[in-house]
């Protein structure tokens, strides 16, 4: 073996070209593939970081009012006492709020989670130090304690050890610090969050209550399946809690935290590994080419070795160690091209994908290239060792050429396949991504920034104070320089916060009652006058808002579009009344504005309607808590100058009305690009990977067509005696080249229609038997394809007869 592997190395060194290309071949398909398996892994291989992650499952009902499932308080304490297929069930109240950290000069905005004081213990985990909350501490009145995250104890505390017991200010209420979570927690639904709070249900009082979201361990042996059929029972008894309207549209799901976790990003990552794989098998043919290649300019030295009593075994391990050596090159070079490539895909990749930040080229993901790099030498090496010349080369006859070239065309063939196939599904991802993007919004987002922030619940815990802070504050943002219109509202688009309510819970004023049944939800905001000119919605008819609309005694509404159409079709609704307010009274609508995109450019459009928010008291706004509460709110500004130095402006009059408030800022364009950036980082992937195939095939095929022109000089040189023609022969040599050409479309067309369908879930508006993209990759590769051979044709035309016929 050791001999083989010197003489390998020399031989390599004698043809650097042929050795530099095929360990580049290897680089870029291995490498490639163990960049994305790196991510994969993190995504659906990767043991989660609990205990018992196969008997952990999220479970509740599915409805219309949210994407995940959830239960209501009521339905979650029966749980609890009957757990059924559980060993134990645990809970945390839906959706991080933000809370303020005030207890040092400079403020702080913390994500914070309410969850049950059983939570780490369901899950296996451990704090890093102190200890969970107690089941006395998770009580309504109980002692402010909370766990803070290892992120956190880091930035803020410098990991001190003594910070267990301490005391801060969260929300400008003291809390105790009782524990530090360890570096590798993870919430299972991925939320981000720096600060665990007792939630502190109250199962005397709180009966409907908040939505919670609910986890349990399974006992041994029961799956997610079993569980759904042993709470059926449970679910009916909760089903009849459910409005009527809701009932047709409520499921009940159980499934595991990982099945959670990844959701459609599974179907996405297996297509981009399968495409990395599909490039790799690309490279494989190409370097199996190089090698065929190259054992048919040395069978007369294979054959010599057979002749002085090598065994056909040992010939084979000759060739193997070559292809070994090759590989093992290449796999080296490759995993440091899968570094850099990593580095480029966790850069691009969109938020939302779990564990993405985690991949790496750890040991894992090393022993996986070092295994692909054999695996790929052993299957580009294996056809050239097979190859036994015979006897007869050493007599030194030559011959006109060597005209079976099935193998080697084969191969050409299946990379021009794989190739199309891969150019196809790039091709729908790209106009699935085109059709995504023209999509209208209903607003103009260009030069609009938005700012948030959420007012403390101890400074700004009456409805008082929440009203002086905003008056003041809007009267000071219209002096902003550079602001041509400025309005606060709960909420902007594209957002699934905004506030909801069936559409058969909206009355008009002098009609019936809509039959029961969901007819889908509407969205609604609090907004101010601005609110529409500094998004850019359009009023169709009536007006917006004015500040004659801000009394006390006024109730005005405006409706979207779709709405419109909904409660009044073929009438006028302006001046109708609709929705009565707590105290009774209607709503007249005064205007109709156009529909905006609020739940993702990919979804149906949503009805919605808008009311003012006030400048005096409201008992509408009363009680509500943040997200969604007076607290929170959203400033939206359309400026004439940079969107940068307006941002500046506004948290400068935030810090002026409270220093201790944090403010999150961002532009529409960036809240807008979220909703298209996990489709254009598949398709931008996807068409990486289809390059890179497009263009190891046209290496492949170039090779492929010069080694037939080398092969075949002395045929060339005799039929140019005879009187060929150079067209002739480049049509004849080109002739080669479409034959293998048309297999390999034919075969590839035949796999991207088959393997299409596996892209539907990720498509918009286009169908995965869509002709455009696959007559796109025909054309291309086509193309592709002749300018691969047109070199080596040109090159067989151009052939001095003379000098070929002396070579015989």
């Amino acid at each position: 073996m050791l001999q083989d592997l010197r003489y390998a190395v020399r031989g390599l060194a004698r043809n650097p070209l042929f050795a530099l290309t095929a360990i580049l071949a290897a680089a870029l398909g291995i490498g490639a593939t163990t960049a994305v398996f790196s991510v994969v892994d993190r995504i659906l291989f990767r043991p989660l970081p609990y205990a018992h992650e196969d008997r952990l499952v999220s479970a509740g009902m599915m409805a219309p009012l949210d994407s995940n499932e959830f239960m209501f308080a009521s339905e979650y304490f029966d749980l609890r006492h009957e757990p059924g297929p559980f060993e134990e069930v645990t809970s945390f109240t839906a959706g991080a709020q933000a809370c303020d950290l005030t207890e040092q000069q400079n403020p702080l905005r913390l994500q914070c989670l309410r969850l049950e004081s059983n939570f780490l213990r369901t899950f296996g985990i451990s704090p890093a130090l102190g200890r969970s909350f107690s089941a006395e501490e998770d009580r309504p009145n109980g002692p402010r304690v909370a766990l803070i995250s290892s992120g956190l104890w880091r930035s803020r505390f410098a990991s001190d050890p003594k910070v267990v017991g301490r005391t801060i200010a969260l929300d400008g209420a003291s809390t105790v610090i009782v524990g530090v979570l360890p570096p590798s927690f993870e919430m299972p639904t991925l939320t981000h969050t720096e600060v665990l709070l007792p939630e502190a249900l109250n199962e005397a009082t709180e009966r409907q209550g908040r939505a919670l979201r609910v986890f349990g361990r399974l006992k041994p042996g029961v799956s997610a399946a079993q569980a759904t059929l042993q709470l059926q029972p449970h679910f009916q008894r909760a089903l009849a809690t459910v409005p009527p309207q809701f009932r047709k549209e409520v499921t009940l799901r159980v499934r595991s935290v990982r099945d959670r976790q990844v959701g459609e990003a599974r179907v996405a990552s297996f297509i981009l590994f399968g495409a990395v794989l599909a490039v790799l098998l690309i490279a494989c043919a190409n370097i199996a080419n190089l090698l065929l290649a190259r054992a048919v300019s040395r069978d007369r030295e294979m054959a010599m070795r057979i002749a002085l009593g090598a065994s056909r075994l040992r010939l084979i391990r000759h060739t193997l160690t070559e292809s070994l050596l090759l590989g093992g090159i290449g796999g080296a070079v490759g995993c440091a091209l899968a570094y850099i490539l990593l580095r480029v895909i966790v850069g691009s990749a969109p938020g939302g994908l779990p564990h993405l930040e985690d991949a790496s080229i750890d040991l894992r993901v090393l022993l996986l290239a070092a295994g692909v790099s054999i695996g790929s030498s052993l299957l580009f090496g294996i056809a050239p060792s097979l190859r036994s010349p015979g006897a007869s080369v050493l007599g030194g006859w030559r011959s006109t050429g060597d005209t079976k070239f099935g193998l080697r065309s084969a191969l050409v063939t299946a990379q021009i396949a794989i190739s199309l196939v891969l150019l196809t599904g790039a091709g729908l991802l790209l106009r699935s991504l085109w059709k995504l993007e023209s999509v209208p919004s209903g607003m103009q987002t260009q030069r609009v920034m938005t700012a948030h922030f959420v007012l403390g619940r101890q400074s700004y815990g009456r409805e008082s104070d929440q009203l002086a802070f905003f008056n003041e504050l809007e009267r000071r943002l219209a002096s902003a320089p550079g602001v041509e219109a400025v309005a606060i509202a709960d909420s902007v688009p594209p957002s699934g916060g905004t506030r909801s309510r069936p559409l058969a819970t909206i009355e008009v004023s002098g009609k019936p009652r809509r039959p029961e049944g969901t007819g889908g939800m509407v969205a609604w905001r609090y907004v101010t006058p601005a609110y529409f000119a500094a998004l850019g919605i359009p009023i169709r008819r009536g007006r917006g808002f004015s500040q004659q609309d801000r009394g006390a005694n006024t109730n005005s509404i405006v409706l979207g579009e779709m709405l419109a159409r909904a409660l009044f079709p073929n009438e006028d609704p302006l001046g109708k009344r609709v929705l009565k307010s707590q105290q009774g009274d209607w709503f007249t609508v005064i205007g109709i504005a156009g529909d905006v995109k609020n739940r993702g450019l990919a979804g149906p459009g949503e009805p919605e309607y808008y009311l003012v928010r006030k400048a005096v008291p409201d008992a509408t706004y009363r009680n509500q808590e943040p997200p969604l509460g007076w607290r929170s709110a959203f400033v939206v500004a359309r400026t004439a100058i940079s969107p940068a130095l307006t941002a500046g402006s506004i948290r400068e009059i935030v810090a002026s009305l409270d220093p201790t408030l944090p403010v999150q800022t961002e532009t529409m364009p960036q809240r807008m690009d979220g909703l298209t950036q996990r489709p254009r980082f598949n398709a931008e992937l996807l068409s990486a990977f289809a390059g890179m195939g497009v263009l190891l095939a046209a290496s492949g095929l170039f090779g492929v067509m010069s080694f037939l022109v080398a092969q075949r000089t002395r045929e060339i040189g005799v039929r140019m005696a005879l009187g060929a023609t150079p067209a002739r022969i480049v049509g004849m040599t080109l002739r080669y080249a479409m034959r293998w050409t048309a297999a390999g479309l034919i075969l590839g067309s035949l796999g991207s229609l088959a393997s299409a369908r596996f892209l539907r879930s990720l498509l918009f508006e286009v169908e995965p038997t869509d002709p455009r993209a696959l007559i796109a990759g025909l054309l291309l590769l086509s193309c592709v394809a002749l300018l691969a051979a047109a070199a080596p044709a040109r090159r067989a035309a151009r052939l001095d007869p003379m000098e070929s016929l002396r070579q015989e």
